[in-house]
C-alpha cells in the first residue's frame, strides 16, 4: 500500500510540473507584453513631466532676460 501512496503522491507533482511547463511560455509572453506597456506608459509620463518642467524653466529664463535688459537700460542710458 505504501507503493500506491508514493505513486499517487508523485502524480500531483508531475501534473504540477507539466502545467508549469505548458503555462510558462504564456506567462513569459504576458510578462513581456505587460513590461512593454508599463515601460511605454512610464516613458509617456516622464516625457510629459519633463516637458512641463522645461516650459517652467524657459519662462523663468525669459523673465530673467527681460529683467536683465531692463536693468541694463536703467544703468546705461542710450548714447546719442
Amino acid at each position: 500500500m505504501s507503493d500506491a501512496t508514493d505513486t499517487s503522491g508523485d502524480k500531483p507533482q508531475d501534473l504540477k510540473s507539466r502545467l508549469k511547463q505548458f503555462a510558462q511560455p504564456l506567462v513569459d509572453s504576458l510578462d513581456t507584453r505587460l513590461r512593454e506597456q508599463v515601460d511605454s506608459r512610464v516613458d509617456e509620463r516622464v516625457d510629459a513631466a519633463l516637458s512641463a518642467r522645461l516650459a517652467v524653466i524657459e519662462r523663468a529664463i525669459a523673465d530673467l532676460d527681460r529683467a536683465v535688459r531692463a536693468l541694463e537700460e536703467r544703468i546705461e542710458p542710450p548714447s546719442d
